[in-house]
């Protein structure tokens, strides 16, 4: 029953979308979607997403300034940095790599640059998550990484490399949306946007449950919780929420 609905309204979000699938097919989306559609619709989609869950990302940064290496430094990597719309919850002279699969957020990136130069900004790489070959070993004390995971090819090899570039005793944040109770209606309409949606948001995958990834990977300690970030008409309202340390 379930099922052959999820079907039905599936097809009538390709039969609205039908011109992103066209474009798709004729291989013409994927970079007008990389270059300009995704970045100027994330920059609006931040903008609510910051507000609802500004509390969360208090509370979360928070307790950052513990994970100092002995010489006093914070070195902090985040993953898919987008616009930089966390940077203003990092403390003072905090050292910022920055990571993103696509450099096509140049605009927003140096606006928030410019409002937070209480940080210290070392350098900008193009990288996918799950290869970040140009990070050594063990030096960082601080992997970031919001709203992220649902789009990288594999969540397990982008925790390897999380795990592999901090040192021991650093800790990697993040805050994700995740997959909504399987019983729920969220799920349901999660499965219904699913397809549609990754086409349309860049790969954002809907159902991921990456609480279950986090809980697999290799962190000494991991602290977890679901929290419900309200952004009315989308279907990414389940969010987790925390830290891991190595």
């Amino acid at each position: 029953e379930a099922g052959a609905s999820v079907l039905l309204l599936r097809t009538c979000l390709v039969l609205l979308a039908f011109p992103v699938y066209v474009l798709s097919f004729l291989g013409m989306w994927e970079p007008f979607c990389r270059k300009v559609f995704f970045p100027y619709i994330l920059d609006k989609i931040s903008v609510v997403h910051d507000k609802k869950s500004k509390k969360h990302k208090l509370e979360l940064f928070r307790n950052l300034p513990e994970f100092r290496s002995p010489s006093g430094e914070l070195r902090l990597l985040e993953i898919g940095t987008g616009s930089g719309s966390n940077f203003q919850f990092y403390p003072p002279g905090c050292k910022v790599t920055c990571t993103d699969i696509n450099p096509n957020f140049q605009e927003s990136l140096s606006k928030n640059m410019k409002k937070n130069q209480h940080l210290q900004y070392e350098r900008f790489l193009v990288a996918a998550g799950e290869d970040l070959h140009q990070v050594p070993s063990g030096s960082v004390d601080v992997v970031v990484c919001t709203l992220v995971l649902c789009s990288v090819h594999s969540v397990s090899s982008t925790l390897r490399e999380v795990l592999r570039v901090l040192r021991p005793g650093g800790a990697f944040y993040f805050m994700e949306h995740v997959a909504a109770e399987h019983s729920s209606w969220k799920y349901f309409w999660q499965q219904v946007c699913y397809p549609t949606w990754k086409l349309i948001f860049a790969g954002c995958c809907l159902t991921r449950e990456l609480w279950k990834n986090l809980e697999e990977a290799k962190f000494s300690e991991l602290k977890l919780q679901h929290i419900s970030v309200a952004l009315p008409w989308t279907p990414i309202e389940p969010h987790i929420v925390g830290y891991g340390v190595k």
